[in-house]
Parts: structure tokens; C-alpha cells; sequence
């Protein structure tokens, strides 16, 4: 998305950041159940300086804040498996941080682990910031002290929008978790089929304290390696080994997962998703994005924005104010368009700039079931 910084400071919602929205949850959770309940934000080396710029705004709220750093790897290249890096001096595309798989190592080393468990803490409930359904949820917390486990992965039904997503697997009568970077080839089409693997992991996490410290300590979290091949600015072919946080799964007593809503999965990973939850689909209650009722069905619309609206600051630029979209079912924009102030559209709209052209959709449309093409 273009994204410079934190992610968590990209505003998303009624000049709101993602952490806005956050610490405005965790605030109210600690406001109706009268726990002191801590947001701990895990940084890579190269969001840690910004984040600590702007947690500070929240010094009055009724929440404590915590930092800590993940590691940094080296890149190797992909011609000689060799460390790009010759130092420990940070050079710009020589390091990375390894996946959120590092939380464990790092959230010990850290020395937040024993703290919290010396405060009287049992569990951690972990999500990705730019996951807007991820709110603390008592049932599933009860559910947790219920069953005894160590571990919870929140699961939900798979689309046509999550092929790519991972999903729990029974391994040798082991709880797995199976990400499409390890599926050989000849086997994605299989991975990618809805009707085959049904539900996805969401990456909201329920962890006990206690579970994570005894597995670190006896070094047993041995995480499947995903080997990541990437570009660097100058064009280099390099190799990067990452680990993901669900894949410790396999490491905790009676881990399982959790069917949840699909409510609880409102990621931000494209400017697509951004004009979602920034439309009048959603209303806002105390940091907490639900579906607007008065939209007809429950489910939300397919869109598709084009090349010119993949970055952030572009796709900004391009909309005067949000459209409105209570009833819409697919929207697909390519080129070079603009959309005025109080847009409403509905049904199937398709709007396709022809190369060199530009159109701009007028203040007050209205487009239902329509296709706009050419120049406008």
C-alpha cells in the first residue's frame, strides 16, 4: 500500500488510526469490567523509533502500553547463499525482521513475559493491528479456562477471497497449521479449493502465558521455516526464512481451533479492504467496526481497485469522500478515475478508464448496475 512507518498509523477510519481504534478498545473493555487489561505492541527495527513518537499521545488514556522489539535476520543471497550483510551495522535492505513467528523469542527476551505473568497475568490474546474485527471477545477467553488449553486459533469459512489463506490440518494426529508457501506446486490448486479447506486461520491468537515461557525455556518452539524469495531496490536476488506465529500450534496442549464469525476478519491489507471499512458499511462503537444493519445481506461486497488507486496516498487522492455503498455487490475500478463528494453505488458497478483517459464520476451519482467506460 505504499506504506512509509508504522502501519498502525495510517488513518482508516473518521481520522482515526488503526491504533486510534485499538487503544479505544482496550480502553473500554477496561472501562466496563474493571480489569486493567495492557496493549503490547510488537515493533520491527524499523517502526520502533515512529512508535514510540506516537504511543506517547496516549499517556492519559485509560491504558497501559508496552513496546517491544522483534529480531532482525539477514537477507542471503539467492546465487550463493550468502549473507548480504557482512556487519552488524543496519544497512537499508541488508536486514529484515523474520515474521511474527519471532514473537515468542522476542516477547521473552524482552523481559514483558515474566512481567506479566509476575502481574498475575494467564493469557494473551494476539491479532494483527490492521485487523479491525480483532477485539477482545469473554467468551472465547471463557472458553479458554473452560477447556484448559494452552492454545486457541481463530478460524473462519473460507471464500473465493481467502484461497490463499492457511488453514489447520491433522498431521500424524497433530494440529498443524499449513500456509500455501509450503505446499509444493503441484498441489496449490488443491490448497486453493474452498470445498477442500473450508476455514482459514485468522491470526487471532489465544496464548497461555505460562505455556509460552515453559516452551521457550526448554527451546522446543521449533517453528516450520517459510523461505520467502524476494528483490531488493537494486535488484538483487535474495532469500528470506520467515516463521509464522500460528505455526506454533503443534507446540501447546490441547491447542485447537475456534470457528468465529467472519465478523472477527476485517483485515487492511490493500486499498480495497481500506474502502471498505471506511464506507457506511460499517459503523464505529468504541474502537469497534460492525456491519451496518440497514445494509440488506450481511455480507460483504467484492472490490476491486486497479494500479492507480494501490497506494495509499493515490487511492486518497481520488475520492472526494467516501461513496456510499449499503448496497453494493462488486465494485471493479481500473485507470484513471475520480469519484466527487456523495457517490452512492449499488448493485454491480464497473468502471474502466481506457488507456490515456480519465473519468470523473460526478457529485451526487448514482450508479446501479452500471458498466462506465472511455472517457469521461
Amino acid at each position: 500500500m505504499g506504506c512509509v512507518g508504522p502501519k498502525s498509523a495510517i488513518e482508516v477510519r473518521d481520522s482515526q488510526t488503526f491504533l486510534d481504534l485499538t487503544v479505544q478498545q482496550i480502553e473500554y473493555l477496561n472501562e466496563v469490567s474493571g480489569a486493567d487489561v495492557p496493549l503490547i505492541l510488537m515493533n520491527s527495527f524499523n517502526t520502533d523509533e515512529d512508535t514510540s513518537k506516537i504511543v506517547q499521545k496516549y499517556n492519559t488514556h485509560n491504558v497501559s502500553i508496552c513496546t517491544f522489539n522483534q529480531s532482525r535476520w539477514p537477507r542471503f543471497k539467492t546465487d550463493s547463499n550468502l549473507p548480504l550483510a557482512r556487519t552488524p551495522e543496519n544497512r537499508p535492505g541488508f536486514w529484515y525482521p523474520p515474521g511474527h513467528g519471532d514473537l515468542y523469542e522476542a516477547f521473552a527476551n524482552s523481559g514483558l513475559l515474566d512481567q506479566l505473568i509476575e502481574d498475575g497475568k494467564e493469557w494473551v490474546f494476539v491479532s494483527n493491528v490492521d485487523n479491525l474485527g480483532a477485539t477482545v471477545d469473554p467468551a472465547i477467553l471463557q472458553h479458554m479456562a473452560d477447556t484448559g488449553a494452552e492454545f486457541v486459533m481463530e478460524v473462519t469459512d473460507k471464500t473465493k477471497a481467502d484461497i490463499k489463506g492457511g488453514t489447520i490440518i491433522d498431521y500424524d494426529g497433530q494440529v498443524r497449521l499449513l500456509e500455501i508457501a509450503q505446499v509444493p506446486k503441484a498441489h496449490v490448486d488443491d490448497f486453493k479449493r474452498v470445498k477442500k479447506f473450508k476455514i482459514f486461520n485468522t491470526n487471532n491468537l489465544w496464548i497461555s502465558l505460562k505455556a509460552i515461557k515453559r516452551l521457550v525455556e526448554k527451546h522446543d518452539l521449533e517453528l516450520d521455516l517459510i523461505v520467502n524469495h524476494k528483490t531488493t531496490d537494486d535488484g538483487t536476488a535474495v532469500i528470506q526464512l520467515e516463521t509464522a506465529v500460528g505455526a506454533a500450534i503443534k507446540h501447546f496442549s490441547n491447542s485447537h481451533g475456534v470457528n468465529v464469525p467472519r465478523s472477527r476478519f476485517l483485515p487492511v491489507k490493500s486499498t480495497s479492504d481500506l474502502f471498505l471499512v471506511t464506507s457506511d458499511l460499517y459503523l464505529l462503537e468504541n474502537g469497534q467496526l460492525r456491519m451496518n444493519p440497514k445494509r440488506t445481506f450481511q455480507t460483504v461486497p467484492i472490490v476491486k481497485l486497479g494500479d492507480h488507486f494501490k497506494k495509499v496516498n493515490d487511492y486518497l487522492a481520488r475520492f472526494k469522500t467516501p461513496p456510499q455503498i449499503l448496497e453494493l455487490d462488486h465494485l471493479t475500478v481500473t485507470g484513471d478515475v475520480c469519484f466527487s463528494a456523495d457517490v452512492t453505488l449499488e448493485g454491480t458497478v464497473i468502471i474502466v478508464a481506457n488507456h490515456g483517459a480519465h473519468i470523473d464520476i460526478p457529485r451526487g451519482a448514482v450508479l446501479n448496475d452500471k458498466v462506465v467506460s472511455g472517457d469521461l
